[in-house]
């Protein structure tokens, strides 16, 4: 059996959630299955680390569609593919489907935090520098989806959603919570054609490191002074970023003998002027640290280093980074929302995501009990053992090979 696997996600430079989680699955699927061929369509040459993943499994193939617009590669020149040459089945494991697209094909829809949240979320529009193309991108839109859609971020995110629940044969989604939220929003799905397939980590990557130089190292590359509380993900609002910051002040006003920076690793997304407001508003400059982009080989050794590690998230689909937190034996502390009390269990101390008091307090708990980080510590490593992209990839091969 052929299965072809938009790699376009994976094959990108700067990775966050849903492009590692493409990446890793590609990389196990290739360690595990040496009986299927595969194809890996890519819309530029594939990375140096992409070829690596697959390296060892002759089976699988890169393929490059080349495509002469900015936009709508996967429903313009994937489709192409799928009419002309299409596998037995097509995986599409972090963006849209194309038009076009065998019978068995299968989608992974991570959340539907634009429906849950649509404040959270910039309301962006089709760019282009021709103004003619922007017009006739516009008008294709509403002709194809008879008026019911414009050309916008929102609108095409929702749109991709409906289409794949309609058309796919089996939908993949990486949480209980996230196929209850799937059930909500769209009542009609067929919750039988809806399979749970958990997130895992990189097991031999995130782990105890115990050497010490080579955390100093890693630390003196990016600028990163010790103590520090540590959060990973983009810095936006729907990850609750600017609340976050308010907490820091609120631990640092009323415990002034923790003596602690933030550091902030992710990428800017929409309402980080809100952030930056929000550090300037609360004169916490010095005492927020933003290296920018971390090389994923040295997040490890910043796990490593922290004095815990803070998810403020006011919604997610997963959220692989308290993973990588647990495995690296780092006191854990959650929003408290639903996905990730299925992800941490007991491994995590939990707050409310609206109340930067209750954050900044959880914060103050994980730093001067010492038997409680302990617990958490000792937990999370029990904990992470029910997680793994070997075990994601395995599951989602039986879902690939429609044995579920």
């Amino acid at each position: 059996m052929t299965i072809g696997i938009d790699a376009s996600r994976a094959n990108l430079k700067h990775r966050t959630g849903t492009e590692w989680y493409s990446f890793y699955l590609i990389k196990n699927l290739a360690e595990i299955d040496k009986k299927n061929k595969y194809v890996l369509y890519v819309d530029k040459e594939p990375s140096l680390d992409l070829k690596k993943a697959v390296s060892n499994n002759s089976n699988f193939k890169f393929k490059l569609l080349k495509w002469p617009f900015s936009s709508f590669w996967t429903l313009g020149r994937l489709s192409l593919e799928m009419i002309f040459k299409k596998p037995d089945v097509l995986f599409v494991p972090a963006h849209a489907l194309p038009f076009c697209s065998p019978k068995k094909t299968v989608n992974t829809i991570h959340d539907l935090a634009f429906l849950r949240d649509s404040h959270l979320y910039r309301l962006e529009k089709y760019k282009s520098k021709r103004g003619i193309n922007k017009l006739f991108v516009n008008s294709f839109v509403k002709l194809i989806t008879l008026g019911k859609y414009r050309a916008s971020s929102l609108d095409y995110l929702y749109w991709s959603a409906n289409f794949a629940l309609k058309k796919a044969s089996d939908i993949i989604t990486v949480s209980h919570f996230s196929k209850k939220e799937i059930l909500n929003f769209f009542p009609k799905a067929n919750p039988d054609k809806i399979t749970v397939v958990h997130n895992g980590y990189n097991s031999d990557l995130y782990r105890k490191i115990e050497d010490r130089e080579a955390i100093d190292t890693v630390l003196f590359k990016y600028g990163i002074e010790r103590p520090f509380f540590l959060y990973v993900g983009r810095l936006e609002k729907k990850k609750n970023t600017p609340l976050l910051i308010e907490a820091m002040s609120i631990l640092k006003e009323n415990c002034k003998e923790i003596e602690k920076k933030l550091l902030l690793i992710g990428n800017a997304s929409f309402g980080f002027d809100e952030v930056k407001y929000v550090m300037e508003e609360f004169n916490l400059e010095r005492d927020i640290i933003i290296p920018g982009w971390v090389e994923e080989e040295d997040m490890p050794y910043v796990f490593n280093a922290a004095s815990a590690f803070v998810f403020p998230s006011k919604y997610e689909g997963f959220g692989i980074p308290v993973l990588q937190s647990m495995a690296c034996g780092v006191p854990t502390i959650v929003s408290d929302i639903p996905v990730l009390k299925e992800v941490a269990g007991n491994a995590a101390l939990y707050f409310d995501q609206n109340n930067p008091f209750a954050m900044a307090e959880s914060m103050r708990q994980v730093i001067e009990d010492s038997s409680l980080r302990d617990e958490l510590i000792e937990n999370g490593y029990k904990r992470v053992k029910e997680f793994d992209f070997r075990k994601c990839a395995k599951e989602t091969l039986v879902v690939l090979e429609g044995k579920k």
